[in-house]
């Protein structure tokens, strides 16, 4: 085995025979300073495509905004059914794997042991939960969801209403909008990171393959995962990684954008959200040559103090009694709405469906080889049954409160009358519904060094993953690669905003999450398979 091996299972294990070495097909070189080790053909069908994709989206701006709105609607519209469907396969799968024996067995062997605390491995789930998408998202789509649902027009064609809406309702529209937020925060989006996690942690922990996408594959085409088919499947993941970034890095740019202006009197303009998206890349740039532990550890540490502070705050200043009782509340009106929330077929809330949950699950999709490699990094020595227990629950939690006190706060202040919330745009209803609350200057301003931090942290740890992916599973590859990475994250972002705008980020995340929800399902069949020659956990 190579100095690059991964730490063979502790315990009887069903490892897989192969003679593949980590970075065995590897290019090697020295170009000046700079030093290359990159996975033959994946690094360079990824990188060839991504950049001339950028400068195309560049030159080719009107066009490229045409085709990008055209490609989101086909998508979402035609294949709604088959994200939503297999969001489903993915949670039940995942209870399936609580509730039957496959769950004792133990990630890394039937001998390991976590490597982490409960409180340092929750700590760490919760970062992992936390992002750009919640702060654009947290006042946003709550306020959006309880506007539709509970208008004159709720539940026909031309509503955005989820189901039938609420019509005049506003405790109705209250429950069914943020129920239907939670569905987008809750447990199908973290069953899609669990899969993923579970198939890294399980192939390679457990089966002695690299941790990278194509070893859960294993199972299904043998050695082939060696050769061009592993190599279409990190191709794809490495699409869909940095396409799903790129569409949280300009919802950042967006968001940060309106905040500046509302605070600062800053233009919202595609100039101004360029120079932040070039500003911010370089601050990630600064945290890849600082390394993980000096870089985007202690940028991460930041972002929880942050946001832990600015929901407290809410909490405390907001609606305290209706926040903490809407917790719970909200949590009932998500289960009895979840069977049509998630329900594939025959579905007359067109606009919802398609233009709300269709992009989630292929946003969610294409940032789950980013997450799913994060959480199986910190999940050796846990039982399948408690790692999907806890990264459904923990993080989906996390995000129902998060959901409750800034949604369920910006409600309020629309009930008694403050209708500035719902008539301002998406990027700035978070600033708006601060607005009303003491020390609005502060916590603005806490709410746009979050964002940025959000933006730093996800590119900084969205270019090691791909940076692993593309360097055949080494973890330890030179670092200008993960600087060339993170330098197209930036680009595809401004190029995607350039090149349309918000349409353009969703259709990318759509068009990339499209085939990697098909390599997902075939790791779904693969995982089964693992874990029934894997021996139990006595323990579990």
């Amino acid at each position: 085995m190579s100095d690059h091996a991964v730490k063979p299972p502790d315990g009887p294990a069903d490892l897989i025979e192969t003679d593949y070495e980590i970075g065995q097909d590897n290019i090697q070189k020295q170009v000046g300073p700079f030093g290359l080790d990159i996975h033959n053909p994946v690094f360079l069908i990824s990188g060839l495509v991504i950049v001339a994709f950028t400068f195309l989206t560049l030159i080719l701006h009107d066009q490229a905004a045409a085709a990008f709105g055209a490609l989101r609607e086909t998508l979402t519209s035609t294949f709604d059914w088959f994200f939503i469907g297999a969001a489903n396969v993915f949670v039940i799968l995942c209870i399936v794997l609580i509730v039957t024996p496959l769950g004792k067995v133990r990630l890394g062997g039937r001998d390991a042991r976590p490597e982490y605390s409960y409180a340092g491995w929750f700590a760490m789930l919760f970062a992992a939960g936390m992002g750009i998408g919640l702060m654009f998202y947290g006042v946003s789509e709550p306020i959006s969801h309880f506007n539709s649902s509970v208008a004159e027009g709720a539940g026909s064609p031309d509503s955005w209403a989820p189901l039938a809406g609420a019509a005049g309702d506003v405790e109705g529209a209250k429950a069914l909008g943020m129920a239907a937020t939670i569905f987008h925060w809750g447990l199908h989006p973290w069953a899609i990171y669990a899969i993923v996690a579970l198939a890294l942690a399980l192939f390679s922990y457990n089966k002695g393959l690299p941790l990278t996408i194509r070893s859960a594959f294993h199972p299904i085409f043998g050695d082939a995962v060696w050769g061009w088919t592993g190599h279409v499947i990190d191709i794809l993941a490495v699409f869909a990684t940095l396409f799903g970034l790129a569409t949280s890095l300009g919802l950042g740019a967006t968001q940060a954008n309106a905040g500046l202006e509302f605070l600062f009197g800053t233009p919202v303009s595609e100039t101004s959200q360029v120079l932040l998206i070039v500003g911010i890349t370089g601050m990630a740039l600064l945290s890849v040559l600082a390394g993980l532990d000096a870089g985007v550890k202690r940028l991460s540490e930041i972002n929880m103090v942050l946001a832990a502070l600015l929901l407290l705050f809410v909490i405390v200043v907001g609606p305290t009694m209706a926040i903490l009782t809407g917790f719970f509340s909200n949590l009932v009106a998500y289960l009895e709405y979840l069977p049509a929330l998630s329900n594939p077929v025959g579905r007359t809330d067109a606009n919802f469906s398609q233009g709300w949950t269709s992009f989630y699950w292929a946003w969610w999709i294409s940032w789950s080889p980013f997450v799913g490699m994060f959480i199986a990094r910190v999940s050796r020595g846990r039982t399948v049954r408690e790692f999907i227990t806890c990264v459904l629950l923990i993080p989906s939690l996390v995000s129902v409160l998060w959901m409750t006190a800034f949604g369920g706060t910006a409600i309020n202040f629309v009930e008694a009358g403050v209708t500035a919330i719902g008539d301002a745009g998406l990027p700035l209803k978070l600033f708006v519904m601060l607005e009303q609350m003491p020390l609005a200057q502060i916590t603005s301003f806490i709410g746009i060094l979050l964002v940025i931090v959000f933006f730093v942290t996800s590119s900084d740890s969205g270019s090691l993953v791909i940076d692993t992916i593309t360097a055949g599973g080494k973890t330890n590859a030179p670092v200008s690669q993960r600087v060339f990475w993170a330098c197209f994250e930036g680009l595809v972002a401004i190029a995607l905003l350039l090149g349309g705008g918000l349409t353009a980020l969703q259709a990318m995340a759509v068009s990339t999450g499209f085939p990697f929800t098909i390599v997902l399902l075939l790791a779904c069949f693969a995982i089964v398979k693992g874990l029934m020659s894997e021996p139990k956990s006595d323990t579990a």
